[in-house]
């Protein structure tokens, strides 16, 4: 199960459990780990045991009104359906993205649609928001065990909805599912539903941003964006999304930019982790620069180090999360990650996660 590795299992994850994994078609093993991760979670006997092997250290910090018991989230696309809420609790996560869902229920792309680079340790997706719909999760949601740490749902627009009306289909979910989550993200940047990416623009993406608020409340709601836009793009999304109240921004989405072109880069679709590091860090720094760092961000792309974390928070990040790491490196990377900021606040002199948040903008 490659979510299950902590520091003394780290060899054994890599030397055994990745090369099985390698064998096989990456949506099945990523399926497969979800229910490992679930039962395993599902007994109390079952969440001491993963605590005692994974639980990091607490690096607290408030935002959005919401207490994180640390700054280390887990990205979309890894729990579309909500499957394995307390587990991912338990391994450690400060919080959790589940999702991304639509207003409609469709089956996404043909498959195969989910490929490995161990070479550029990088994932390619054209999943297409394969996904059950609000309907279904809303039902899922009200059901389930609320987790301890914040729950954000990345909301999506149904490939059968037009550009025109897709306004209407982020509010549907929104309303549906809002009452069992804790915060929304708008995706507006996925690359895989065909022009989706048209909706970063001012004026349809506060059409969407309008009509959600409307039943959003006073949970946050962000924007989670592209790091394939130009920096003049990027500003205007920032100055649309603050204008409109919106509680802060995703940088970045997966991209369709690659390191090279053989092998498995040769797959369309979007690309996450290590290539996309140095990309997603410039958008950071660039809406954080822009903002003078007075809205928040939620950093991601390209974290697998306590250092590549920390990179992001002081350029302007105030929160990070990871989805390939946890392929490539296992669930001991979240202990792994979360601890190493602990030592570096200290290091650094700092009391809270806060001060640190960009340092490398105020030298």
């Amino acid at each position: 199960m490659p979510f299950i590795a902590n520091n003394t299992m780290g060899l054994g994850y890599s030397l055994v459990a990745r090369p099985l994994l390698a064998l096989m078609d990456s949506e099945k093993a990523h399926s497969r780990a979800l229910i490992g991760l679930r039962l395993s979670s599902a007994t109390m006997f079952g969440r001491m045991f993963l605590r005692l092997l994974y639980k990091p250290k607490n690096v607290e910090s408030n935002l959005f009104s919401l207490n994180f018991p640390n700054p280390l989230g887990l990205a979309a696309g890894m729990d579309k359906k909500a499957e394995a809420m307390t587990g991912w609790e338990t391994l450690g996560f400060g919080f959790i993205e589940i999702g991304g869902i639509t207003q409609h229920e469709q089956s996404g792309n043909p498959k195969p649609r989910m490929f490995r680079s161990s070479k550029h340790k990088a994932l390619i997706n054209r999943m297409g928001f394969n996904n059950p719909g609000s309907e279904k999760m809303a039902n899922t949601l009200s059901e389930a065990k609320k987790p301890g740490v914040p729950v954000l749902l990345n909301v999506g627009k149904s490939k059968v909805t037009e550009l025109s009306d897709a306004h209407f289909d982020y509010a549907k979910t929104v309303e549906r599912c809002g009452p069992f989550v804790d915060g929304f993200v708008i995706n507006v940047s996925s690359p895989n539903t065909p022009n989706l990416r048209e909706l970063q623009k001012d004026e349809d993406l506060s059409r969407i941003i309008i009509e959600v608020q409307k039943y959003s409340g006073e949970k946050p709601v962000l924007i989670k964006l592209a790091p394939d836009l130009s920096d003049m793009q990027i500003k205007s999304i920032v100055d649309t999304a603050m204008g409109l109240g919106c509680a802060g921004i995703v940088a970045t989405n997966t991209t369709v930019e690659r390191p090279d072109e053989d092998g498995v880069m040769k797959q369309n679709g979007g690309l996450s982790g290590l290539p996309l590091r140095n990309r997603s860090t410039e958008v950071i720094r660039l809406i954080a620069d822009h903002t003078d760092g007075q809205w928040p961000i939620i950093g991601v792309g390209g974290i697998s180090s306590s250092d590549d974390a920390w990179e992001k928070i002081i350029n302007g990040a105030s929160l990070v999360q990871i989805y390939s790491a946890m392929v490539f490196e296992g669930a001991g990377v979240i202990k792994k990650i979360v601890n190493g900021l602990d030592r570096k606040l200290k290091q650094a002199g700092l009391d809270s996660l806060d001060q640190a948040v960009g340092l490398a903008r105020r030298k």
